[in-house]
């Protein structure tokens, strides 16, 4: 095998297991008719397909050029989205402001403010979808006026999506909508809510910072890691974005789970949601109390 053809890190095998299950499933379920058991499967790989996009942004699935941006195209299909658009609204954006003030889709800038509740869980891909395009669309425009090689690849990505769901709707207008645009929007749905998830009542000061402690995401341990990739070690992806995420689990256990404070260290994923976004509609104790309100209270009380 070609060297550029082997994938950069071999717990990756794990990535290309879910890539190809993900479109035998839908072939299955437009073939053979509707499983909820199949359906649900379906559903939990979409959420597989956008950490698999988001961990390729970071660091490229394999050694060469070739494989990587075929892998660009290949998600792009999966996931119901262009790939490219990562970089601008994630790597540019998030990555570099870590939720602070001049982060666009930070969780606290929306018309309710500072929340971690059911309905700003619900609404926040609504909210940060129109305000990460104009900073999509200005990025593009940068690309069409300087490097027009790379906003071209970016539209063939734009035009491949939109293909890919002509296709689906002109095939069977109902099993296209089931089978693939349905289950797309609920992954990119997930992939906009995780961003609530980790972050929603975190410290959004520029620093995030407690004292020595970094505030700014929201860890969570459990069967979440495993399954998705180590996407809830957000704090040690962020103090290493090119990390593979086969490093997080070491590098959460032996610094960042202490570094973080213990509010923002959280157990199962689940259990967190099944607390905070249901209980907490009922029990104000099982409800999140605002890092930012904290810092800003500490920060005032500095300055007296």
């Amino acid at each position: 095998m070609s060297v550029a053809w082997r994938l950069r890190n071999p717990r990756d095998w794990q990535s290309l297991l879910y890539l190809i299950a993900y479109p035998v499933l839908v072939i299955t379920l437009w073939r053979g008719g509707f499983s909820w058991i199949l359906y649900g499967l379906l559903l939990f790989l979409t959420l597989g397909v956008g950490v698999i996009n988001h961990n390729h942004h970071h660091l490229r699935l394999w050694r060469g050029r070739s494989p990587n941006r075929l892998m660009d195209f290949y998600l792009t299909v999966l996931q119901g989205h262009p790939a490219c658009v990562f970089w601008p609204a994630h790597g540019r954006n998030h990555h570099r402001y870590k939720h602070g003030e001049n982060d666009v889709a930070r969780t606290y800038r929306f018309w309710r403010g500072d929340t971690n509740d059911t309905l700003g869980w619900l609404m926040h891909p609504f909210e940060a979808v129109p305000a990460l395009y104009p900073t999509i669309f200005s990025w593009l425009g940068s690309l069409r006026r300087h490097w027009p090689g790379v906003w071209a690849y970016c539209m063939a990505q734009y035009g491949m999506w939109l293909a890919s769901w002509t296709l689906a709707l002109a095939l069977d207008p109902v099993k296209g909508f089931l089978y693939v645009i349905l289950p797309q929007l609920h992954g990119l749905h997930w992939l906009l809510t995780t961003n609530y998830l980790q972050h929603a009542h975190a410290d959004g000061s520029p620093q995030g910072r407690h004292g020595q402690q970094l505030a700014y995401a929201r860890n969570f341990e459990g069967l979440v890691n495993p399954l998705l990739f180590n996407i809830g070690l957000h704090v040690a992806h962020h103090e290493h974005p090119r990390a593979h995420w086969s490093e997080l689990t070491g590098l959460h256990d032996s610094e960042y789970r202490a570094r973080t404070p213990n509010a923002l260290n959280e157990g199962g994923l689940v259990p967190y949601m099944l607390r905070v976004f249901v209980l907490g509609l009922f029990v104000p104790r099982y409800r999140s109390l605002s890092l930012n309100a904290v810092g800003q209270t500490e920060r005032r009380r500095d300055c007296v």
